[in-house]
């Protein structure tokens, strides 16, 4: 059984009142205390203090500080006037009953209340970050889109002023090596006429002979006609090549690697030579896939995606059989938000890697994850999960692929519940 408080001791004005309770060495603690507009308790085991108030009070205002063995209420009245006692005289226990059950229901109404406010409040606060985060992102991201226009736009501008000049130079060089020609000819033709005109022969241009002297008297010189040799003809000059041979052994011999490799090149070249006319001023590296795949790489690891698709998109035209351009291209896509091409090209890259060997397990959970990935953005988590289960079934230890598979069954659960 608790021990009853009576001793307190307490004064008012025309709007609060000032109640000093001795607590006889026990120690109290904010949670000992509850206040409601009627209704005052305090439990110091073993001690128990209640009161039935005279009036309503303000119990948001009001306060209550503990020190010295004492807890001091300062409790401020909802209306101005001056208290007969500090308690209500002769109130029976279903009163008292009453007055305690209507507190404490009151008191949690209260509580959920602020709750709810506070839950709101800070929804609204995380919505308002969450704006201006996305409004800063998006000037950043339009700032450098911006920046990276320029920057196109001015290499633009530079290439086509070096091919200009490139243009320039060579036809220079054409004038100048065709005076050079001249002038030497020139000297040839002079030496020419004199020779001729040496030997006695007039200088008609059209004589296809001259004569030449021979030993002798000066008075009784023998001249002899001499023949000028018939121009050059024309001819084709048939180059036959040694078959290349490989002197390694049979079962260290490279030759079907090699002879695959021979195909590709020739086929991306009749490709090139074929399709790509507009290739005609690129070099001879940046008409090579593997270049270009690379060349694509690096632009993603700088984050200019679109570039990045398009180095991607010519090496598919050069050669449309690597599935690797289209896995990589799909990863493109999903940084673009392009996610319908994300799901084709990731779809087309596990077409090409077939059949399914141990050497392309890890191209092959990339492709399902990537088209999963695409697909819960497009909120198509059915189709999504299936994706990443199938990645899990080729790599079962990946826990990450685990972690974001069971997050699309929770948000499918979710979805079905709700509807």
């Amino acid at each position: 059984m608790p021990v009853w408080l009576r001793e307190h001791s307490w004064r008012q004005t025309l709007t609060a009142v000032y109640l000093s309770l001795p607590l006889r060495g026990a120690r109290a603690t904010p949670g000992s205390i509850f206040c409601s507009e009627q209704y005052l308790t305090v439990s110091v085991p073993p001690f128990l203090f209640e009161a039935v108030l005279y009036a309503p009070i303000d119990d948001t205002n009001s306060t209550a500080k503990i020190g010295n063995g004492n807890i001091f209420f300062t409790l401020y009245k909802k209306e101005p006037a001056l208290w007969d006692s500090l308690t209500l005289a002769n109130t029976d226990k279903e009163k008292l009953q009453y007055l305690r059950e209507n507190a404490v229901l009151k008191a949690q109404e209260k509580a959920k209340e602020e709750t709810e406010a506070r839950k709101i409040t800070k929804q609204e606060h995380k919505k308002y970050a969450l704006e201006a985060t996305m409004k800063l992102e998006e000037a950043e991201r339009k700032r450098i889109e911006d920046l990276k226009e320029k920057e196109r736009t001015k290499v633009a501008k530079e290439l086509e002023l070096w091919k200009n000049q490139q243009k320039d130079g060579d036809k220079y060089k054409s004038i100048q090596k065709k005076g050079e020609l001249h002038q030497e000819i020139e000297p040839l033709k002079e030496r020419k006429n004199e020779k001729m005109n040496k030997a006695g022969i007039p200088n008609e241009g059209t004589s296809k002979t001259r004569l030449k002297s021979t030993k002798g008297s000066i008075f009784s010189q023998n001249l002899k006609e001499e023949q000028l040799p018939a121009p050059r003809a024309a001819a084709t000059i048939k180059v036959n090549f040694t078959p290349r041979v490989f002197p390694t052994a049979l079962r260290e011999s490279r030759v079907a690697e090699e002879e695959e490799w021979l195909h590709k090149q020739a086929e991306a070249r009749r490709i090139i030579n074929s399709d790509l006319s507009e290739l005609e001023d690129l070099k001879e590296e940046e008409k090579n896939p593997d270049w270009l795949k690379d060349k694509g790489n690096k632009m993603f690891a700088m984050g200019d995606y679109l570039g990045a698709v398009n180095a991607y998109n010519l090496a598919v035209r050069l050669n449309n059989s690597l599935p690797l351009l289209y896995l990589n291209r799909a990863a493109c896509h999903l940084k673009l938000r392009n996610l319908h091409k994300a799901i084709q090209d990731s779809s087309k890259a596990l077409e090409l890697l077939t059949p399914p060997v141990p050497d392309n397990e890890n191209a092959r959970v990339k492709a399902h994850v990537r088209r999963g990935t695409a697909f819960c953005q497009l909120e198509l988590y059915t189709e999504g999960l299936q994706d990443y289960e199938a990645a899990l079934k080729i790599d079962p230890t990946n826990k990450n692929i685990e972690k974001d598979a069971e997050k699309i069954r929770h948000l499918i659960q979710g979805t079905m519940q709700s509807s």
